[in-house]
């Protein structure tokens, strides 16, 4: 049996052929144009199986994703953790946002191509489409990889959502320090610390540590800050 199916037993998804399909078809994508662009730094199948694939999937252990129809990547990169999640999941409703334009093209090429029809790639530095009306406060839940520290993430990520939603962050060992320093930053955006969920699910997998922020008030019009802002004076 194969890791993700595996994984799909353990979370009670859905499994089907197609969707084994999909993962074989996108990963072999990936794995393809990694040569001419920066996808990812992982080429071996079975470690991308498990680093990108299986790490995406530990977010199906969080009730508020669980509850989402609207779900938005912030930093999405190759499209981690939202394309494994959109194959997964395809009741859901993926916005993939990147600043670098020629990797949402590719998302948004390859997913064409192979028939994920329930992914939108956007273009763009979160700090702008977060103001956009049709994006701001639009989605249920948020959930973001990029590296970057807590406090940054919050900015770019709450204004996202509507008041209920949940920002779900995938984080490193350093998870709870990072909670203690972006206390101040969830309180100014309409957050609220709420849970923090172990990724591993299989036998010796290695895996992030979920922190789930639940907005509770609407952000502040003044937030995020100008593109770069949060980064370089974080709040």
């Amino acid at each position: 049996m194969s890791r993700i199916r595996e994984t799909f037993e353990g979370y009670a998804i859905p499994w089907s052929e197609e969707k084994e399909k999909l993962f074989d078809g996108y990963r072999d994508r990936v794995l393809e144009m990694n040569r001419q662009m920066n996808l990812t730094a992982i080429t071996d199948p079975e470690e991308f199986t498990e680093k990108h694939y299986i790490d995406s999937l530990t977010c199906a252990k969080v009730p508020e994703f669980l509850d989402a129809q609207m779900v938005i990547d912030v930093g999405t990169g190759g499209g981690f953790p939202g394309v494994p999640l959109a194959i997964a999941f395809p009741e859901k409703e993926f916005t993939l946002v990147d600043s670098l334009a020629k990797r949402i093209r590719f998302i948004e090429e390859t997913c064409r191509n192979l028939g994920i029809d329930n992914v939108t790639a956007l273009h763009g530095r979160a700090e702008d489409l977060a103001r956009e009306a049709d994006l701001r406060e639009g989605f249920d839940a948020c959930v973001s990889r990029a590296v970057a520290p807590l406090n940054v993430l919050c900015e770019l990520c709450l204004p996202f959502l509507r008041v209920g939603g949940a920002f779900i962050a995938y984080k490193g060992k350093a998870a709870d320090e990072e909670l203690a320093e972006a206390q101040a930053a969830i309180a100014a955006l309409g957050g609220q610390a709420a849970d923090a969920f172990a990724g591993k699910v299989l036998p010796g997998q290695e895996a992030h540590r979920l922190l789930v922020i639940r907005k509770v008030s609407p952000t502040e019009e003044r937030f995020p800050r100008r593109a770069g802002i949060p980064s370089k004076r974080p709040l």
